[in-house]
């Protein structure tokens, strides 16, 4: 191996690397501006959280930037969590606004990121229930289990493993969850 070759990998390594850091931190804060959505989305301020997925979405536009040169970068854990805790955000926000699941892929967005998020949109569905139950909203409640009996029909379909199956079983047990809610109210009514 020549110098003039170990010093181009020495450099590449050097630039990936700090690219690397950069996508790391972004993605962190990416992520807690997704989680702070999801927070005020449960507050129905829906301003703080489009503004907050706003912000996400400048810091992954950004990402997307520089990870041009080095696509490796995007399979990074914490973009890729990011990412997914993005669309738990977004799907959360949209079916609060439009009472529907609208799917919201993106080019920076694999089937197993959609799918992270989805099932994990079903924990933040519960939530919303057990808040809609606590205002003996009853019809709500229906709405909910409703949306979730619907994601769940549709992840059945698949045959998940590793990750995506733990995922997908949390799920299942978010919707037995709303099950035993909707269960009490039907006792209390």
């Amino acid at each position: 191996m020549t110098n003039n070759t170990f010093s181009k990998i020495k450099k590449d390594f050097v630039v990936y690397n700090k690219k690397r850091r950069i996508v790391i931190q972004q993605s962190n804060e990416a992520l807690n501006l997704s989680k702070r959505a999801i927070f005020a989305f449960h507050r129905d301020n829906f301003k703080e959280a489009d503004e907050s997925l706003g912000r996400a979405e400048k810091i992954f536009a950004d990402l997307d930037k520089l990870a041009k040169d080095a696509p490796k970068l995007r399979h990074e854990g914490a973009w890729r969590a990011a990412l997914e805790e993005n669309i738990e955000a977004r799907l959360f926000g949209s079916y609060l606004k439009n009472k529907r699941i609208d799917v919201l892929m993106d080019k920076n967005m694999d089937n197993d990121i959609y799918l992270g998020g989805l099932c994990d949109f079903t924990g933040e569905l519960f939530r919303r229930a057990i808040k809609e139950a606590t205002a003996k909203n009853t019809a709500e409640v229906k709405k909910i289990k409703a949306a979730m009996e619907q994601v769940v029909h549709n992840l059945i379909q698949l045959d998940l493993t590793g990750y995506l199956r733990t995922k997908y079983d949390q799920a299942k047990n978010n919707l037995r969850k709303i099950e035993e809610v909707m269960y009490e109210l039907s006792i209390r009514s």
